[in-house]
């Protein structure tokens, strides 16, 4: 098996590949924390609508593989937030004391074969 991960800030994509989801999880949360550190956003202001930077998806980092998908989203304003889901993103809430890595990693853990 193979997973992949995707690294996408704006125009620059990334393609990074594992063989395990120990691997894939440890390589997504690696990817994750350099741009959650290096991420940075001002505010959008388009007359209509202002976007905040934490409103804004600044970096995604996508992990796929068999029978799943999830990844985490950087904004802005250097937050994370954990997601699963194909068509529809579900957001992965940290249980108590959970970082959002711990969180995908243990709804992640459950999704292998």
């Amino acid at each position: 098996m193979s997973w992949r991960v995707t690294v996408r800030t704006g125009p620059k994509v990334q393609k990074l590949r594992a063989d395990t989801l120990d691997e894939a999880l440890e390589l997504l949360e690696t990817e994750t924390r350099v741009a959650a550190n290096t991420t940075r956003r001002g505010t959008i202001d388009v007359k209509v609508r202002r976007f905040e930077p934490e409103d804004q998806v600044a970096t995604r980092v996508e992990l796929r593989g068999p029978g799943a998908r999830a990844g985490f989203d950087v904004r802005g304003d250097g937050s994370v937030q954990a997601w699963t889901g194909r068509v529809r993103r579900r957001l992965v809430e940290p249980e108590d004391g959970e970082t959002p890595y711990d969180a995908l990693r243990r709804q992640m853990t459950s999704v292998e074969p």
